[in-house]
């Protein structure tokens, strides 16, 4: 069986995961649709794509709620059904979770994260003195915009990145102080004009580097990484868009959302009151 054969397959199964997000899909359903095992296709799907079937499907749901709540003024809780979800507040925990927002803050934000996504919190030792470095370079013609560099633990761009940095151009990067772990470097660059959730919007780029295994001692090799342009095999991007506070296009004024950033970490802190008129919303 050829790459090509293969490929096909996967690509046949994403396209109909894209046109019954709302069902329930098994994985039966895939491996029907992909004309292999249910065993084989699982395995096939994860070569291929770099995570399994059900976070794929699960990234899509996530990556259209995404949509709808910038171009529609559809509830929360219908954009939750639609997307395939029975319960909004399990919605409303998993798009925060991969997003870094609620989907409440997310459409008030425009779909831009005002910010930049906090460092995970260190529940695993630190390989202190270790940095992992390395460059990243775009093809000629591409017109890359602000690069974000995240070591993350799978292929997923979602949830809080373990260590990240900011780029304005490609070029050389690091990230210190890296936890013990087996990590991936994903890469990711709106370009210069790019309008998120826009069909005839430029696409994103994307760059990716291992698994990169880090211990203390571990000799760690620079990582050359190029931007390339996203397929339709890669795994959504589910971080929010990242933008400066002078482009926030929130109701609430940029006075009441605190930025703060220090060696390679961020957070945004919003106060009691609206953190808690946003998990009322949320909640239905």
């Amino acid at each position: 069986m050829t790459t090509n054969t293969i490929e096909d397959a996967v690509r046949r199964v994403v396209e109909y995961m894209h046109v019954n997000l709302g069902q329930n899909l098994t994985i039966d359903d895939m491996a029907r649709t992909a004309m292999f095992s249910k065993f084989h296709f699982t395995r096939i799907f994860r070569e291929v794509t770099g995570t399994s079937p059900g976070r794929f499907l699960s990234a899509l749901r996530i990556q259209e709620a995404k949509r709808l709540l910038v171009h529609t003024a559809l509830s929360v809780a219908d954009i939750s059904s639609q997307v395939g979800y029975s319960s909004v507040g399990t919605f409303s925990s998993r798009f925060k979770a991969c997003v870094g927002l609620s989907p409440s803050a997310y459409r008030d934000f425009g779909g831009v994260q005002p910010g930049f996504p906090s460092a995970a919190a260190r529940l695993t030792p630190t390989a202190h003195n270790l940095s992992v470095r390395g460059r990243i370079h775009s093809a000629p013609g591409d017109r890359p915009g602000r690069i974000f560099v995240g070591l993350f633990p799978g292929r997923m761009r979602q949830g809080r990145p373990a260590r990240w940095t900011v780029m304005e151009s490609p070029g050389a990067f690091e990230l210190r102080d890296v936890p013990v772990g087996t990590w991936h470097i994903l890469v990711h660059s709106f370009p210069a004009g790019h309008r998120p959730h826009q069909l005839d919007s430029e696409p994103l780029l994307l760059g990716h580097s291992g698994p990169l295994v880090v211990h203390p001692g571990a000799l760690l090799r620079p990582a050359d990484i190029l931007l390339r342009a996203v397929d339709a095999l890669d795994p959504p991007v589910l971080l929010a868009h990242f933008a400066l506070e002078s482009r926030l296009t929130s109701p609430y004024s940029p006075s009441s959302v605190a930025l703060r950033a220090s060696a390679g970490r961020a957070w945004v802190r919003q106060p009691p009151g609206v953190r808690r008129r946003y998990a009322d919303r949320d909640r239905g």
